[in-house]
């Protein structure tokens, strides 16, 4: 009998358990690939709805944040953007102070007036896709070399983009998918006048902190919400007071349904990189030497920076966007390690080599054709491998390791410039912009902070890289600082005009060659970048592009019926799947939401990361809800779903089978960190915060009606 029942529980486990679908899927291809497997999972769409050239559709609610950074989705008639709370983050602590503290307290505009304009921040619509790859390998053949290949290629690109953009406004990019088998064209409209509208306190947009990032079950409220303003035309225009609130052409209905198990959902947005068809010889030098070589810098970086902003509230603010989006990265490679381990993918990855090996030498043509594409790429790790960890390190702690090295890189640029230019007013007009540039670093920079960061860091380099593989300016450390990177410090640190606004002035205002040269913060930056910049030439990299690209294109013809999704490139995508629980491990199961109740139970005054406002505290304790409970009088914070995402997905929208609004997409799960590189189909999950929480907050918690008010809400159910 109990074996019955075992064997029942299994069959009922097979038919109710919900499987992720790989597949990050072009928009001009849906109606040919993927419109009747969405329309029996429960989507009530075509695919002319959610693409179309010619009239409004869903992907015209959809928009890129600074150039692929983020995603976000237009809410109301009036430019009303949605995207997570870390998407906005920058510009949330750029207009923070001790005084205004939005970062803590959270920010909310009552009316238009009280917007706030955020600089250098770009969002851009989506004008249309085509099908390029004819064009663009006209007359590319095999036995043309790599370089000669990417000439021919880069002229077709230059003059597709050209076609696609003169006398329109728009922007264009030409990327290849497949490495390198196919290629489209992506159009852009981008409106340069962001403003910020609103932004939950820190306690709720990153409830959880680095405990909980990439973590479930989950209660962050990972929101907030910027408008587009734009001419009296509605076009693209600098920021101007006249601007006024952009008109879409389709903005997104908000759903107050929620979501059941088993409910169609699909994302849209910019995924930025994946690399799903990466060889077990790529797998395994992540696991072995880029992974651990990121994580063990970055480690060191938020202990020294965490130092200071306990410390000091003033550095708190200054150095919170620079903290949070190192942490993110840091957690992110240790679980993608931990992933690829336990889920062993090289070893998934050597049978799919083997099969194509195989495959390949049961037929001569196909020999001729794809017979190198692995050792190609076998070679090229093997040639690769001895510089890994020294690009880590010249990368993650040398020219971004600390604020002066990257500020010192940055002016070395302008100032070479400046200096080849023989016209005097021209060279005080190149080194005049910039003060733009400088304005930012000096706001959120502390010299106390970022020495401790360059001494430790560049400590690290020292004695972890091998002595060839150093920067030249280690040589100056050993010859007159004794070895110590404390005592190059404390000289550069009291005399470089990079870490002081006024000499920094001063210089340019009066520029010298020699001073010029004798700084040491340029000279470490300047010997740093070019042993990073080696990496950038690299003699194997023919063999890694042409052994991937033949490598892809034969796996595809090996199983023609199968259908492959390209990698992710920041280009717009859909992936679709459904809302569904998961089993993590062995006797262990998630269920598809979490409620108000879990805040509470993780509430913890004494941690940073798990400090409630009093005020939702209150609102939660008392059960006051509003419209936005669900059919239980529960209030849902976020559900999981089996859509496939990665970084760049952050903000992008969660729509039901209808084509409204039920969530942002804004994490992974940390059981299939690995998903980036091999997806894990009963594990991937896309962590979304419920949108009824998103209006809750703004709502019960704001008092924002005003932004309430402008959204359009739809709700098929009926809630008691």
């Amino acid at each position: 009998m109990k074996k019955l029942t075992a064997l029942f529980a299994a069959m009922v486990m097979m038919l109710t358990t919900v499987h992720a679908d790989e597949g990050m899927w072009l928009l001009n291809l849906l109606k040919r690939i993927n419109e009747a497997d969405m329309q029996n999972m429960g989507l009530n769409l075509t695919a002319d709805e959610i693409y179309n050239v010619n009239q409004a559709s869903l992907k015209d609610a959809i928009v890129m944040l600074n150039g692929g950074m983020c995603t976000g989705e237009v809410i109301s008639g009036e430019g009303l953007v949605l995207t997570n709370h870390h998407c906005a983050y920058g510009a949330i602590q750029s207009f923070s102070s001790k005084e205004n503290d939005y970062l803590t307290d959270g920010f909310y505009a009552y009316d238009k007036g009280q917007e706030k304009h955020i600089e250098d921040f770009e969002i851009s619509f989506l004008v249309r896709i085509e099908d390029m790859t004819s064009r663009v390998l006209e007359g590319v053949t095999p036995a043309m070399s790599e370089a000669e290949r990417a000439e021919k290629i880069g002229a077709a690109i230059q003059a597709i983009r050209k076609e696609a953009t003169e006398g329109t406004g728009y922007s264009a990019q030409v990327k290849d998918f497949f490495y390198g088998n196919e290629y489209y064209l992506f159009v852009y409209n981008t409106y340069r006048d962001i403003r910020l509208v609103a932004a939950p306190p820190e306690s709720v947009g990153k409830f959880g902190g680095d405990t909980d990032n990439w973590m479930w079950p989950r209660h962050t409220g990972d929101f907030s919400m910027l408008r587009i303003y734009a001419d009296a035309d509605n076009n693209p225009a600098d920021y101007a007071a006249t601007n006024k609130p952009f008109t879409p052409k389709r903005h997104l209905k908000v759903s107050l349904d929620g979501v059941a198990p088993n409910d169609f959902s699909m994302v849209m947005g910019y995924p930025g990189s994946t690399d799903r068809y990466l060889s077990s010889w790529g797998v395994e030098q992540a696991i072995n030497v880029y992974n651990p070589s990121v994580v063990e810098v970055r480690d060191m970086k938020l202990k020294t920076m965490k130092q200071h902003m306990d410390a000091d509230k003033a550095v708190r603010i200054q150095y919170a966007s620079k903290y949070a989006s190192t942490a993110n990265y840091w957690k992110y490679y240790i679980g993608q390690t931990k992933g690829l381990k336990r889920l062993k993918v090289a070893d998934q990855k050597k049978a799919l080599e083997s099969q194509f090996g195989k495959w390949v030498a049961a037929d001569k043509g196909r020999q001729e054709i794809y017979g190198e594409a692995l050792k190609l790429i076998q070679d090229f790790y093997s040639e690769t491998e001895p510089n890994i960890k020294s690009n880590v390190y010249a990368l993650e702690a040398g020219l971004i390791g600390s604020d002066i090295t990257l500020f010192a890189f940055r002016f070395n640029r302008v100032f070479q410039r400046a200096m080849a230019e023989t016209d005097e007013a021209k060279r005080k007009e190149i080194l005049a912009s910039f003060s733009s540039t400088a304005d930012g670093f000096f706001k959120d920079y502390d010299k106390a902070t970022d020495k401790d960061l360059f001494v430790n860091l560049m400590t690290m380099y020292k004695q972890n890289i091998d002595k060839a593989q150093l920067p030249s300016f280690f040589g100056t450390i050993d010859k007159k600082f004794k070895g110590s990177v404390a005592r190059y410090a404390d000289k550069m640190y009291a005399t470089s005009f990079l870490v002081d606004r006024a000499k920094l002035d001063a210089f340019m205002a009066k520029p010298s060659q020699k001073v010029f040269e004798k700084d040491l913060a340029v000279q470490a930056a300047v010997s740093v970048f070019e042993v990073y910049s080696q990496s950038f030439t690299n003699p194997s990299q023919d063999k890694a592009d042409r052994g991937y690209r033949l490598f892809v294109d034969g796996i595809r013809k090996m199983n023609p019926d199968h259908k492959y999704s390209p990698d992710a490139n920041s280009t717009m995508r859909l992936t679709y799947g459904k809302v569904g629980d998961y089993y993590p491990a062995d006797g262990v199961h998630y269920d598809y939401i979490t409620t108000a109740k879990g805040i509470l139970e993780k509430e913890d005054p004494k941690d940073p990361e798990f400090i409630v406002p009093s005020k939702l505290t209150e609102l939660l304790r008392a059960g006051d809800y509003g419209r936005w409970a669900n059919e239980n009088n529960d209030l849902v914070i976020c559900f999981i779903s089996n859509n496939d995402i990665t970084g760049g997905n952050s903000g992008s929208p969660v729509i039901n089978g209808n084509g409204d609004l039920i969530g942002l997409a804004f994490d992974g799960n940390w059981e299939a960190m690995s998903g980036d590189i091999a997806f894990e189909k009963e594990l991937q999950r896309t962590i979304s915060v419920d949108i009824r929480y998103v209006m809750f907050i703004l709502d019960k918690l704001a008092g924002a009606k005003n932004i309430i008010n402008e959204i359009d809400f739809v709700q098929t159910t009926k809630v008691d």
